[in-house]
């Protein structure tokens, strides 16, 4: 088996750019073509990496022989279509977040995937940052104890996409983190999501806050926004032990750990409600990450599943489950936040 993965990428618009520099600087990965359907954005291409070919035909690209992976960079609404065609031609696929437009389509391409023997895996690049996978670690480790709850907020004055809303352009990044390193790591299962949401302008919502109920009362919120007057992206996890904070935002220290908790005892048990509240707060504690950027890891996990069978955190079946949660809050909203089972 060759040891180099030779990579075609769909799609040279916002995030094709950044896949191309890090498929084509990995030690593993060599990006042989580019298709591109806007004349100004493939000429760009043509002008920064003129050594690699640039095409406006998807199908072209995916049926070059010469061509062992496709990248997809493209609108939600093209996913399906392409990975299936890709797949169909033999080759390896990622999919940019998430992996497809609905859960139907999303298992038609992993069982199209499975049946192929072809890796699908979709760029979820948030569980290939230092933070997220310190944060499994600490998790894992125990070192929190048992988790209570996790709330997320990920805001900014944002590009409003026409397509479709803010829950599917920016949740994503915030469901996978929760199954990463809740669902992966501690093996606790969500169960159901609701959500709300209000679209101020145009017929998407700008707005929504999201809910997942998890195995044992543990609970998940989700505040994504498009039109917030700052950036903010920030993700508290809190257990029995220890409360965990992390500031994407933030230069310097993003995670910290507090020795913060709140431990509860009975005093009469025969009353549920009798109930000793003691708060502990103590030090506070900056983990150090390494500094490698979270889509060269990725690049690099793929070219690894692809090559070598390695295993991946963000594989079909994990874009799978990203999408039921997507979908379902998309009902949700619908049914003015009702609980959907997941």
């Amino acid at each position: 088996m060759t040891q180099s993965l030779r990579i075609g990428v769909i799609g040279y618009g916002y995030w094709g750019p950044n896949l191309v520099r890090n498929f084509a600087a990995g030690p593993r990965t060599k990006v042989v073509a580019i298709a591109e359907l806007s004349p100004a954005r493939r000429q760009a291409a043509a002008n920064l990496v003129p050594h690699i070919k640039c095409v406006a035909d998807a199908a072209e690209l995916i049926g070059d022989p010469e061509i062992d992976a496709v990248v997809i960079a493209t609108p939600i609404y093209t996913h399906h279509a392409l990975a299936k065609a890709a797949l169909l031609a033999g080759k390896h696929v990622l999919v940019e977040k998430p992996l497809a437009p609905s859960v139907a389509e999303a298992e038609e391409l992993a069982q199209l995937a499975e049946r192929a023997g072809r890796v699908l895996m979709v760029d979820h690049t948030f569980v290939y940052t230092a933070a997220v996978r310190k944060i499994r670690d600490v998790i894992a480790a125990g070192e929190l104890g048992r988790v209570l709850y996790l709330d997320s907020v990920r805001i900014n004055l944002g590009l409003f996409q026409p397509d479709f809303n803010v829950i599917w352009d920016l949740a994503p990044h915030d469901l996978t983190i929760m199954d990463f390193v809740l669902s992966q790591t501690l093996g606790t299962t969500a169960r159901w999501i609701s959500a709300i949401g209000v679209s101020h302008y145009g017929r998407h919502e700008n707005l929504a806050y999201l809910t997942v109920g998890f195995d044992d009362g543990l609970l998940a919120h989700v505040h994504v926004n498009w039109i917030a007057p700052v950036k903010t992206r920030r993700t508290i996890i809190a257990g029995s032990k220890k409360m965990l904070v992390w500031d994407d935002t933030s230069p310097v220290e993003p995670v910290k750990i507090y020795e913060s908790s709140v431990d509860v005892t009975a005093i009469d048990k025969e009353s549920a409600y009798a109930l000793n509240v003691q708060y502990r707060s103590g030090d506070i504690t900056s983990p150090k990450l390494d500094g490698k950027e979270a889509l060269a890891v990725m690049a690099q996990v793929f070219a690894a599943a692809c090559l070598d069978g390695a295993p991946t955190a963000s594989s079909a079946a994990v874009g799978v489950r990203i999408v039921r949660m997507l979908e379902a809050a998309q009902r949700s909203l619908g049914l003015d936040g009702a609980r959907v089972a997941l």
